[in-house]
């Protein structure tokens, strides 16, 4: 069976996006929620529209597609191929139609791909039709690619902790944002998490950018302890929510606003007003759900690129703490001032209790 759809970019141009196999189910149905096909999917994402495009638009993105439909016995690669079991695309799809622009990013290995960059809404059902579930935007827009102009605010929940849990430290970042003068636009994860936005001058490197999470991040700790840690090793953490600093370094993405999660019943990562935030749950949020809710009340993060704040305060507080860097993700190549980069249990260095 094959179907089109139609959308329409910001000057109301139409496109038409011919979608393969409309009925292949893409998520099974669950005890709550009936099955998806492919088509259901491309639908979901133009009803979204305004909103996945705000949250996508001259982004380089990484498409996090699932050919086969999410089902729990496929595993997601972290390579990418050319078809098969869920993988990762970073680089633009051979046959790609015209329309679909691409921006040139390069990786901490020094090595660049020409990643699929949306411009219009045509963009973002093409991918779907390809079995994108997943948006996974850069921080940065095609005109400027080294200086990000998002600082983002990862909040984590470890075992022991739950989605209730991060909204409480949620609630502390939201008082720290305004005692530094920040907007910040919190959206669920789709997950157990919560994710916070904040749109920057696009001044400032990704190394800087990420000193500002862990500035942020630290003073939660201080705000909150042993309730919320920066530590990177998972042994150290505890229960309790992670700020993950390094959700802002190069080439580490975080799921997009309205993006859906290959969860059961089709989770999506929900922007919600810091008032809506302690009263909701991440399964209210659905592709079953969530086009009603934003006919009704439009896209939560409809303001986020009203205004973009200067770093300074948040470097400010990164030296001021005095603590330095932090560990980087191990594939990343050993970074400037980086302390060792050893699990604490397997450090023959480290003193002993």
């Amino acid at each position: 069976m094959h179907g089109c759809v139609r959308g329409h970019d910001g000057r109301r141009r139409g496109r038409e996006v011919r979608v393969s196999s409309s009925d292949r189910i893409i998520f099974p149905a669950t005890a709550r929620t009936a099955a998806l096909t492919k088509l259901d999917v491309v639908r979901y994402y133009l009803a979204v529209g305004d909103g996945i495009m705000r949250a996508l638009s001259h982004r380089p993105t990484t498409l996090e597609r699932w050919p086969k439909g999410v089902h729990p016995d496929i595993v997601v690669s972290t390579r990418e191929k050319g078809g098969g079991d869920a993988f990762f695309q970073k680089r633009i799809p051979r046959g790609a139609p015209d329309y679909v622009q691409t921006s040139r990013i390069e990786f901490p290995s020094g090595r660049h791909a020409d990643e699929v960059c949306p411009t219009e809404i045509a963009v973002v059902g093409w991918a779907a039709q390809m079995g994108t579930i997943t948006f996974h935007p850069w921080p940065v827009r095609d005109t400027d690619v080294d200086h990000p102009d998002e600082l983002r605010i990862d909040l984590d929940p470890q075992p022991g902790t739950d989605f209730d849990d991060a909204v409480r430290v949620a609630a502390e970042a939201r008082a720290l944002l305004e005692e530094l003068g920040y907007a910040g636009f919190p959206k669920t994860s789709g997950g157990r998490g919560v994710h916070i936005y904040v749109r920057i001058e696009p001044r400032w490197t990704f190394t800087d950018v990420r000193h500002a999470a862990i500035a942020f991040g630290r003073e939660l700790e201080r705000r909150l302890p042993g309730q919320v840690t920066t530590k990177w090793w998972k042994e150290e953490r505890g229960e309790c929510i992670f700020v993950d600093y390094n959700q802002n370094a190069r080439d580490r993405t975080i799921a997009s606003a309205y993006s859906i999660r290959p969860k059961p019943g089709a989770p999506v990562s929900a922007p919600v007003t810091w008032d809506e935030l302690p009263a909701v749950q991440p399964e209210d949020f659905t592709v079953a759900t969530m086009p009603a809710r934003f006919a009704e009340v439009g896209d939560r993060h409809g303001a986020i690129d009203y205004v973009h704040h200067s770093l300074q305060p948040l470097l400010d507080l990164y030296e001021r703490d005095g603590a330095g860097e932090m560990p980087y993700p191990p594939d990343y190549p050993k970074m400037p001032g980086e302390p060792k980069r050893v699990q604490p249990s397997r450090d023959r260095d480290r003193p002993r209790d």
